[in-house]
């Protein structure tokens, strides 16, 4: 981290096995997101004249390239539990910030349209005349909605491209 770890009780003691149990979290978080620039931790035990047990309230501020995030939680009553729930929301908000920054976002197949160029209802499997110029072969398990009863020659439909053995192929086959 470029800016050193800041850790801070609130309304409740300074204990060293504490810090160094939040120490310990944040080189784990440095190590698993190694552009992390600062990070600060409070530990805050609010409501101490409370008769049950007194909740510990975890916040986190990272920050990091472009940004910060923030993790603020009412956990556990043993502080230690709260700390690690805390600091695993903070390592999945890291890991879904990480994944933005690399464009690493899931993508979709496009949708392609098409026509049923012909049917072989006998061995259930037609083919599609992709717009494209392609044929695509389908399945009666691939049509989205019923069997090859549902559809005839000349339907418009949607399809998604598949590679299969033999050649192109279609899936989730739908009438437009």
């Amino acid at each position: 981290m470029q800016v050193p770890l800041q850790i801070t009780f609130h309304e409740l003691a300074h204990s060293d096995a504490l810090e160094n149990h939040i120490r310990e979290k944040a080189h784990k978080l440095e190590q698993f997101y190694s552009s992390l620039i600062g990070c600060k931790v409070v530990v805050d035990q609010p409501g101490g004249h409370q008769h049950k047990g007194k909740p510990f309230n975890i916040r986190i501020d990272l920050t990091v390239p472009g940004g910060e995030i923030v993790i603020d939680r009412q956990q556990d009553e043993d502080v230690y539990v709260a700390l690690r729930d805390a600091f695993d929301a903070a390592k999945r908000k890291l890991d879904d910030f990480g994944r933005k920054q690399r464009l690493d976002i899931k993508s979709h197949d496009p949708v392609l349209n098409g026509t049923i160029a012909r049917l072989v209802p006998e061995e259930g499997y037609g083919f599609i005349a992709g717009l494209n110029g392609q044929e695509y072969y389908f399945s009666a398990a691939n049509l989205a909605h019923g069997g090859l009863e549902q559809v005839k020659e000349g339907d418009e439909v949607h399809f998604l491209e598949d590679a299969g053995g033999d050649g192109l192929q279609a899936r989730r086959v739908t009438l437009k």
